[in-house]
């Protein structure tokens, strides 16, 4: 039944009936003559949207005394084939290889390359040569200050940008024209406009003399479709002077053919099942929108034709939209690429429907809430310093403002006065922070975003947008959340999965003390450059663990997920006991077929502060011989490796690691290489300092093991780092990175830290870190927490999988891991967690899963224990102070719904048995 009404909508959408009329005035993209005087108004009375049109106007008064003075300045600053007026375009894969061919008029030129990286140096308009066209290529200037003949393949973007910046002058003399009435706006437009048009109308697409992947992504003025900024420049002149042009007999109808040409080109060609089918779609909408109804074309390719293929008819490169809403993870509302394309996609979709709803007033965007639930699930990619996650492509940046600002208008357009005032509560919170500045960047934002925001006294609450764990499978992402303000810290867990991803294992990212101290190291200068295919993509980049020195698989579009396993708080979800996180994921390294499990937690100590506990197993299936390198990057100028005294060891400089060594290439990215062999436990000490702030500091505590080295070295600059994330003063340093190499498996003896992030001056945390194994069982890791008050202990004890079982004189575990808090002058324990548990026996007490393994926080309170727990469990609890006697109280939605009397054990006259049938989120034994 919904497939039907979205379809019923679609051809409704579509239907003659509802275009006819619509199609009888320009401007009609971003506004209407009718709306003048309103959008006149808005702009007099908003400072902020006024100084955006004034911005404009005074960018302009140069450009038009230049051709005041020379009316060809600024045309004969296109980049065109001015003299060859050739009419092929060739390419070689990625680069643009030669023109040939002629037209009766110059014509456009393609762009020189798909990589934006480029050692030469884009001119200024007013350094472009005029009616350049030279067979000897372009005279550009290097970075290094000197100017020579280059091949267009060799100049990055140099041709299309130029090209764009010209257009973008034009938009804005033709919204000026619109806005002001003043002619000159609209002559200094048409000479520009009517050279492109022609230009492109007599050019053909381009064709890839390898008649590889190229020929299927380009578009008309550049390699990638998706790039076709310039389009939009052209199609909203062309609206708001279409009176204008008519008057001065441009010819409108090469103009036309022009934007089905180029919409023709993003249908057939293009990417359909990631961003890039949402950004070409985005451009079908501006074509569809400036032309009229089909029967104005011979072709029949007018408005309803390209919204057709935008919304409802997918080709095999350009799926529609209706179908592309499907991508999404339907529960979640995350798409299925890195973080910060995934937000764009968001950004992307809202102003398409925003277009749409402009020209047909249907609340477009009601009919479609996946969106709206889109832009708020992408709180949960946040640090909590309110920057976005950094893995695969990604960097560390805000959540688009104009996200919001365009839900805000939708409803404040359609009365939806509750959300307006939600989403205008969290724009104003980031606008509070200083996150975000309320302007008008272009024409778009201009014309919809509202003038002023309606907030309620309600401070906007966060808690309901992000969550202690938050799971997004369709881009292997895990990130665990703890503490407020400056004691939030969250771990970040990634695969390798979905578009945009790197090949970077179980790769972690680890915020702590307001900063990103265990950062990704983000992409490299372009896709295409060496040192993003051969460093920042890969292993070594990232936080995770390298097989053999050779762990690898494809970049970009990953399909290496992990495996999560097991984890608390449930998802989405926030329990009762806070006290801590946690996660167990597992993953098959493709490249050495290679076993690795990672399990983080993050735990609280008394001042709400916490540390974080870091458990990497790692093994193959050679008996022989196998090597495994735990990497870490931290912020910091500083890093020492420490004994346990707290004495400086001495690191010996080395030649080890590299691609001579057969290692990877991303290893001969390492400078400056320190090590020492050693059995020991030892820990890694960094310092980061910034102006007017204490130092920062992340101490480590590192399991000791035979077969073990310990390094130190320096990594390329982390380029996924923004002011947000780190202090200015190392944004552009090389990395301080820690590497744990182990000459064997890391299975039964796996990678163990222990991380303490403080401020100098500050209690550290801890005391002390204490790594024990049972012989019985030598996988079992049993890691002892004492925090520096010297009194308070954790100890958790963490098995391979909850089928395991270590039993000494002291405890019973057949469970995934046990955390408990004890106090020296305490007879009790302050809590007990337990998790993938089937039974567990310490300290009087017993739990006993009834059926699937199960999670339970036991935690002490005066005259009793609160407990939390998600699956049927029977507990054995032992008096307390003496009392034999106590009740269990079972709440639920805060209310005491039923009340037992414990029964004296049978088999053990000191315990109280209790049975908990179902999942409770909150019980007390209260004796």
């Amino acid at each position: 039944m919904k497939q039907f009404a979205v379809v019923f909508f679609i051809s409704f959408l579509l239907s003659p009936l509802l275009l006819q009329g619509q199609d009888l005035a320009h401007p009609r993209i971003y506004t209407t003559d009718q709306s003048r005087e309103d959008f006149l108004k808005s702009i007099e009375e908003n400072t902020w949207k006024k100084s955006l049109v004034d911005k404009k106007i005074k960018n302009l008064e140069k450009y038009l005394e230049y051709c005041e003075n020379d009316a060809t300045w600024l045309v004969s600053r296109l980049q065109m084939n001015w003299k060859t007026k050739h009419s092929k375009v060739f390419l070689k894969g990625g680069k643009f290889d030669h023109s040939e061919g002629k037209a009766p008029v110059p014509t456009v030129r393609f762009s020189g390359t798909r990589d934006w990286d480029s050692e030469y140096k884009r001119p200024s308009l007013e350094e472009v040569t005029p009616y350049f066209d030279d067979k000897r290529g372009l005279f550009l200037e290097h970075k290094n200050g000197k100017k020579e003949w280059i091949h267009p393949s060799k100049a990055g973007f140099a041709i299309e940008k130029i090209n764009e910046q010209i257009m973008s002058l034009v938009e804005d003399a033709a919204f000026l024209y619109w806005f002001t009435g003043d002619k000159k706006y609209a002559e200094f437009a048409k000479p520009v406009f009517e050279t492109y048009t022609e230009g492109m109308y007599y050019r053909d697409a381009p064709i890839d003399l390898e008649n590889g992947n190229q020929q299927r992504i380009s578009g008309l003025a550049t390699f990638e479709v998706i790039h076709e900024k310039i389009l939009g420049s052209l199609v909203t002149t062309y609206d708001f002077l279409y009176d204008y042009f008519k008057k001065e007999k441009v010819n409108m109808a090469h103009a036309d053919a022009v934007f089905q040409k180029w919409g023709d080109q993003i249908i057939i060609n293009g990417i359909p099942d990631n961003n890039w089918n949402l950004f070409q779609a985005r451009y079908l909408t501006y074509v569809a929108l400036v032309l009229d109804t089909n029967s104005a074309y011979k072709n029949g390719k007018g408005r309803e034709y390209f919204l057709d293929h935008t919304f409802t008819t997918s080709t095999e490169r350009q799926l529609a939209i209706e179908e592309s809403l499907l991508v999404y993870d339907q529960q979640t509302g995350i798409w299925p690429e890195s973080a910060s394309y995934s937000v764009h996609v968001i950004t992307t979709l809202l102003n398409i429907y925003t277009l749409l709803d402009q020209f047909t007033n249907k609340n477009e965007l009601a009919n479609y809430p996946i969106i709206e639930k889109a832009a708020l699930a992408s709180f949960q990619y946040l640090f909590p310093s309110g920057y976005l996650v950094g893995f695969g492509d990604s960097n560390h940046k805000p959540l688009p403002a104009e996200n919001f600002e365009l839900l805000i208008s939708n409803y404040r357009k359609y009365g939806n006065t509750k959300k307006e005032q939600t989403i205008a509560s969290l724009l104003n919170q980031m606008i509070e922070k200083g996150e975000y500045k309320r302007k008008a960047d272009d024409l778009f934002q201009l014309f919809f975003y509202v003038d002023e925001l309606n907030v309620n006294n309600k401070k906007a609450d966060l808690s309901t947008l992000t969550s202690p764990t938050f799971y997004a499978p369709n881009v292997s992402m895990f990130n665990q959340r703890l503490g407020k303000d400056k004691d939030a810290v969250m771990v970040s867990l990634v695969g390798s999965y979905g578009n945009h991803s790197h090949v970077n294992g179980i790769s972690m990212e680890l915020y702590a003390n307001q900063y990103v101290l265990g950062p990704d190291m983000g992409k490299g200068p372009s896709y295409w450059h060496t040192d993003h295919r051969d460093y920042y993509s890969r292993f070594p980049a990232h936080n995770t663990v390298v097989v053999n020195g050779k762990s690898d698989y494809n970049a970009m579009r990953g399909y290496h997920p992990f495996t999560l396993d097991n984890y608390f708080p449930k998802t989405e979800t926030t329990p009762l006991f806070n006290k801590l996180t946690y996660g167990k994921v597992s993953f098959v390294e493709p490249k050495t077929n290679a076993n690795q499990q990672r399990f983080t937690a993050i735990v609280k100590a008394k001042d709400e502060k916490s540390y974080i506990v870091d458990v990497f197993r790692s093994k193959t299936h050679d008996k022989e011989k196998q090597r495994h390198d735990y990497f870490y990057h931290n912020l910091g100028q500083s890093l020492e490796i420490l004994d346990k005294n707290n004495s400086p060891l001495t690191l010996d400089v080395t030649k080890d690691f590299g691609s001579k060594d057969g290692d990877i290439k991303a290893y001969n990215y390492l400078k400056d290489k320190k090590k020492i062999n050693t059995t020991n436990d030892v820990c890694a000490l960094y310092t980061l300092s910034s102006e007017n702030q204490v130092d920062n500091l992340m101490k480590i505590w590192i399991k000791g093991s035979e077969h073990q080295s310990v390094y130190t070295a320096l990594a390329p600059k982390a380029n996924v780092l923004t002011k947000g994330t780190a202090p200015k003063e190392v944004l552009d340093d090389e990395i301080n990175t820690l590497i744990v190499k182990r000459e064997g498996a890391a299975w039964n003896n796996p990678f163990a830290m222990v991380f303490n992030p403080y401020l100098k001056g500050e209690d550290k945390l801890i005391e002390n870190v204490t790594y024990s194994s049972v012989k019985e069982n030598p996988s079992t890791q049993i890691i002892t927490v004492l925090h520096s008050d010297k009194n308070t202990t954790d100890n958790i004890i963490l098995n391979v999988s909850e089928n395991e079982v270590v039993s000494t004189k002291n405890v019973y575990q057949k469970g995934l891991t046990s955390i408990v808090r004890t106090e020296k002058n305490s007879e009790n324990m302050k809590y007990m967690f337990l998790s993938g548990m089937i039974q567990f026996e310490q300290y009087g007490w017993t739990a006993t899963a009834v059926g699937t393994p199960v999670t339970i926080s036991i935690e002490s309170i005066e005259n009793g224990f609160v407990l939390e727990n998600d699956g049927p469990v029977v507990l054995k609890v032992p008096f307390l102070n003496g009392k034999k006697t106590a009740e269990l109280r079972v709440y639920e939605n805060g209310k005491i719904v039923a009340k037992r009397n414990g029964q004296i054990n049978r088999s053990n006259p000191n315990q109280l048995e209790f049975r908990l049938h179902k999942a409770y989120q909150k019980a007390e034994i209260i004796f």
